[in-house]
């Protein structure tokens, strides 16, 4: 027997086990918000990430697993009948008719690094004296030390040019970590 059969015979149905759903394309929120409103323990990692958007720099929340989200679940006490007409659900994620649960190690690992920022992280995606690495514009591919934060699109950085140490403002979307 190997470990996929134990997880699909397993002896102790009534204990809680996390298990993953396949979510219609773009609509992994809207299933987490409607499984959770129907009292679920819902786990949708999700990331913060800086895009562009109509010229604008913008934090946006994208799900870390794509058209995946975890739920929490029981084989004995749980309702398993309206998880498949939740709106924005695909179906759970398993062997033929089987839902097979993951490893309860992998969820608390997610949730333990953090799968989401805060708000001060976000304001402090660069920290003064962190080194970076200029992306675009006369000084690409140039090494600097990021200064600090001017406004939410734009940075004060020192580059060292002609043997002395410039500060220079540009967009922070020009930067990354070096």
């Amino acid at each position: 027997m190997n470990d996929n059969d134990a997880t699909l015979e397993s002896g102790d149905d009534a204990v809680p086990r996390w298990y993953v759903i396949q979510c219609k394309g773009g609509e992994s929120f809207r299933a987490a918000e409607h499984l959770a409103n129907q009292g679920y323990e819902v786990f949708h990692p999700v990331l913060e990430v800086q895009k562009k958007r109509r010229g604008k720099l913008e934090w946006v929340c994208e799900p870390l697993f794509p058209y995946y989200l975890f739920i929490r679940l029981d084989r004995l006490v749980s309702n398993w009948r309206p998880i498949r007409s939740t709106r924005g659900v695909l179906k759970l994620v398993g062997f033929g008719d089987m839902p097979v649960a993951v490893e309860d190690g992998l969820v608390a690992t997610l949730r333990e690094h953090g799968s989401e920022r805060s708000t001060t992280d976000r304001n402090l995606y660069f920290r003064a004296g962190e080194a970076v690495t200029i992306t675009e514009g006369p000084f690409k591919e140039l090494q600097a030390v990021f200064a600090s934060h001017k406004g939410e699109e734009r940075a004060i950085v020192l580059l060292n040019l002609l043997h002395r140490q410039q500060r220079l403002e540009m967009p922070i979307a020009q930067l990354k970590r070096s």
